[in-house]
């Protein structure tokens, strides 16, 4: 199923299950602040089943990405996999570079059904990616890794964090994407979150300028690229399309009010949902207020009808410049971002630097003061 084909208020296009937050690594930008331990309230095999089976309810060929911590912490994920393809489900997984992603395991979890697997690579070589990593070696594991996958047949999709230390070696990733043979990059534009807070986000103008940068490389790449907590990355390229000849319009200039491109986007709550490895359900991983527990209550019920999801879903309820947008039907802001900085989940999101015309009222702090 296509995602243009999903009906966001009714089912995500994306849900993740956070199976566990015990990781090897240290990541610097780690939303979990992972360590080498597993929390004694983890969902068990059979309520991590008993999600699964709930989770079929959204409808066929619901996506679900296993993620972590690392995943394969725990000694289930094949037999959650075999169990979340029997129910209909394309299972996917996002596990860390680390020793534990041997070639075995990733040809039994290929063997269970497994749709897709996640790999971050977030420097082109191991001195960047290891630094970041903070594990010395988590280069060399993630790129056997992704290479083992492919020779399983296993669709290989690499994300890639933007922040000050990484937004620079965009370009030499990009070709590391390419030579992998990946089939999506999906590029997270940092959200100040766990110990992500201690890392220095790019400005709003450097944003526009490497959206419209991957805009390009979408054009040229064989590979698909999306954009986390970034949706105005789809207002870039609507503006590149409007402007027919590729370049940027004068901002402001195009109005887009129509929601038929709004089904193709994902922001927090609207066609994502994340589940914490205690059973919370989220909008997001990166925006943690709870809606429900899938230990009392069908993450089907806490998606479609959750007060907080059918908020997040409405357009009219953003404030600020965000709210005045004629993109946000298209765009809405990253919601997560907006949590993070203000408390306030329907505020502006403070990475956009377009500024809707004739809007006059408070901007968001890192937001210029006019628009161009």
């Amino acid at each position: 199923m296509r995602p243009t084909d999903i009906d966001p208020s009714e089912r995500p296009i994306v849900l993740i299950w956070e199976l566990t937050q015990a990781c090897d690594l240290a990541c610097k930008h780690c939303r979990a602040e992972a360590e080498d331990l597993r929390h004694p309230d983890e969902l068990t095999t059979a309520e991590g089943k008993q999600l699964l089976a709930d989770a079929s309810e959204f409808g066929d060929e619901q996506l679900v990405v296993l993620s972590g911590g690392d995943p394969l912490y725990r000694d289930d994920v094949t037999e959650l996999v075999e169990y979340g393809t029997d129910q209909g489900l394309r299972m996917t997984l996002t596990p860390s570079g680390t020793a534990s992603l041997t070639p075995e395991r990733i040809e039994a979890l290929a063997s269970a059904g497994l749709r897709r697997m996640a790999v971050s690579l977030d420097g082109p070589d191991a001195e960047s990616h290891d630094e970041f990593r903070q594990e010395a070696g988590s280069f060399e594991q993630t790129i056997a890794a992704a290479r083992t996958a492919r020779e399983k047949g296993l669709p290989l999709q690499v994300n890639t964090t933007v922040c000050a230390e990484t937004v620079d070696e965009l370009p030499a990733i990009r070709d590391l994407v390419a030579d992998l043979g990946a089939v999506l990059w999906s590029v997270f534009f940092l959200v100040p979150i766990g110990r992500g807070t201690v890392l220095d986000p790019i400005s709003p103008e450097r944003a526009e300028d490497v959206m419209e940068w991957l805009a390009g490389v979408q054009r040229d790449a064989d590979f698909g690229i999306k954009t986390t907590e970034a949706p105005h990355y789809r207002r870039v390229a609507l503006q590149r399309r409007q402007d027919g000849a590729g370049g940027r319009p004068p901002m402001g200039q195009q109005r887009h009010s129509s929601s038929g491109d709004r089904s193709t986007g994902i922001t927090a709550g609207n066609g994502f949902a994340f589940v914490s490895h205690t059973g919370e359900v989220f909008p997001s991983g990166f925006l943690p207020q709870s809606a429900g527990n899938v230990r009392e209550t069908s993450v089907v019920d806490i998606y479609r009808n959750g007060d907080l999801f059918e908020r997040l879903r409405d357009p009219d309820e953003l404030s600020g410049k965000c709210g005045a947008c004629e993109f946000r039907f298209v765009c809405g802001g990253s919601r997560s971002r907006a949590f993070a900085t203000t408390g306030d989940p329907m505020a502006s999101d403070p990475l956009c630097a377009y500024v809707p015309e004739g809007y006059d009222g408070a901007l968001p702090d890192g937001a210029p003061e006019t628009a161009d």
